[in-house]
């Protein structure tokens, strides 16, 4: 059969879509594990074992694992092989505290500005978080948090601001998609934290009040991550 025939086939049995290739299935599944904490860093990623699980030879998988490797996720050595990447600890730190700095200002300059459709879908999202929580999925968690972050921020008049905001969420996506799968213990007061910077945003509160108030609730979260990292004595 040829190629443009074995796409239709695909196309057909997967009802109108392309069914994805074996690099794209493993790469999936070892991006997923990475992300949620199953692989945590440093776990070696044996590609016989892998291509066992899915039923494939090591090739697709070796491709996948080198898209991972692109990526930050994963690292590879001689005589070693593949493993799962440690998190930059100062890299993620520093990422999250320009972040504080940069989400507070465009927070804070965009607190007149704010309709009240805005914050209803802020708190919508909160809200939507709140839920989740009796289901703990860190990744779908993590999604969650960052649109709430992003419909807040987005209204900030500020281009330059918001290219950075965009650059800093980039970073920590290379860096791990889901904190939350290392220290889940911050996702309540998350959610708490986030309720309060709308009520400041309703009652109208100075925007220096605003910001050092979404600043504290940033860095929060590395400094859990940081605290929980610290071997114990």
């Amino acid at each position: 059969m040829s190629g443009r025939r074995q796409r239709t086939a695909a196309v057909a049995e997967s009802g109108g879509t392309i069914a994805p290739s074996k690099s794209q299935r493993a790469y999936r599944l070892l991006h997923d594990r990475i992300v949620d904490g199953t692989y945590s860093p440093g776990f070696r990623l044996v590609l016989d074992a892998i291509g066992r699980e899915l039923d494939m030879s090591v090739v697709p998988v070796r491709e996948a694992i080198r898209r991972l490797e692109a990526e930050g996720l994963v690292t590879f050595e001689r005589n070693i092989g593949a493993r799962v990447a440690e998190i930059d600890e100062l890299e993620y730190h520093d990422t999250m505290e320009t972040l504080s700095y940069v989400e507070g200002a465009a927070i804070s300059l965009a607190a007149g500005l704010y309709s009240a459709s805005d914050v209803a879908a802020a708190r919508a999202i909160n809200d939507e978080m709140r839920q989740s929580l009796a289901d703990f999925d860190p990744v779908r968690f993590t999604a969650l948090n960052e649109a709430f972050h992003r419909q807040l921020t987005d209204v900030c008049p500020n281009g330059v601001l918001g290219d950075v905001i965009d650059t800093c969420w980039k970073r920590l996506a290379r860096l791990r998609q889901s904190t939350f799968s290392f220290v889940p213990s911050r996702a309540v007061p998350s959610v708490d934290e986030h309720d309060g910077i709308l009520a400041l945003i309703e009652e109208g509160a100075d925007p220096r009040r605003i910001e050092l108030a979404v600043r504290a609730h940033r860095l929060a979260t590395p400094d859990a991550y940081l605290h929980r990292a610290q071997p114990k004595p």
